[in-house]
């Protein structure tokens, strides 16, 4: 434990000396205020209208515009984290091969597990780091919200997110360990999680096996579930296989570069 809480401190202290963490994480806060902002007027407007309408022909149904905003919210930071995790995970391990700061990691008394775990827990930390502000725009709605929204769609969202992330942290740090260079691990990374996002479309509603798979297989599909307040444990399995799988197949590319330089 005390070679794995060494890594993780060392992945967090590089993440804070750099300006890395501080240009993602302040990119990520301006961009979800903004949208969240856009979301929340738009629906207000909605609501407004929908309230005159009911003045002059009936009574329409009501938005809820709380549950709307939070479904919308969450749907935006799925697509923010698509864009922003290549930039956390590019470096983890692409930078210390090209510096050569990789091969003194590996000659120390700790494990490629314990390397693989440290870097990862500590990159999460970071997305979770990036989350919590965000948790002040949904505190302040609900608090100021009549009907107010259910909890169970707040943390359900919340745990979506997580669930993504750890995904595609995971799924990066192993692109970043093919390579030496950066922006080669950055790009391929976008690669992966677009190929990954779009995977249903082409079959959606084919009743085929591929086509069955290839939605199972889709990331988003099982974030949306999420967004509606649904914690599904098929959906939390896949994930949490998605997460274990890449960093499996991390430990073991870390392990060939060690035998590679002995």
């Amino acid at each position: 434990m005390r070679s794995l809480y060494a890594v993780y401190r060392k992945e967090m202290g590089h993440y804070f000396v750099s300006p890395v963490a501080y240009v993602v994480v302040g990119v990520f806060l301006i961009l979800c205020g903004f949208f969240f902002d856009r979301i929340l007027t738009f629906f207000m407007d909605q609501s407004l209208s929908m309230e005159m309408q009911s003045m002059r022909f009936g009574a329409p149904p009501e938005i809820d515009v709380p549950s709307e905003v939070l479904r919308s919210f969450f749907g935006l930071l799925s697509s923010l984290v698509l864009f922003l995790i290549p930039v956390l995970t590019m470096g983890a391990y692409a930078e210390e091969r090209k510096r050569g700061t990789m091969e003194l990691l590996m000659t120390s008394p700790v494990t490629e597990t314990q390397i693989v775990l440290g870097k990862f827990l500590a990159s999460l930390t970071l997305f979770a780091i990036m989350l919590l502000p965000t948790a002040s725009y949904v505190t302040f709605m609900y608090l100021r919200s009549d009907p107010r929204p259910p909890w169970g769609l707040m943390l359900a969202g919340y745990a979506g997110v997580l669930l993504l992330g750890a995904g595609l942290l995971a799924l990066g740090a192993f692109i970043s360990s093919l390579t030496e260079n950066q922006i080669i691990a950055a790009v391929l990374t976008f690669g992966a999680f677009l190929m990954l996002w779009v995977l249903d479309l082409g079959a959606r509603g084919a009743s085929s096996l591929a086509g069955q798979v290839l939605q199972y297989l889709s990331v988003i599909r099982h974030y949306d579930d999420f967004t509606r307040g649904i914690i599904d444990t098929s959906s939390v399995t896949y994930y949490l296989s998605l997460t274990v799988l890449c960093l499996f197949l991390t430990v073991r590319s870390v392990d060939s570069m060690r035998w590679r330089r002995a």
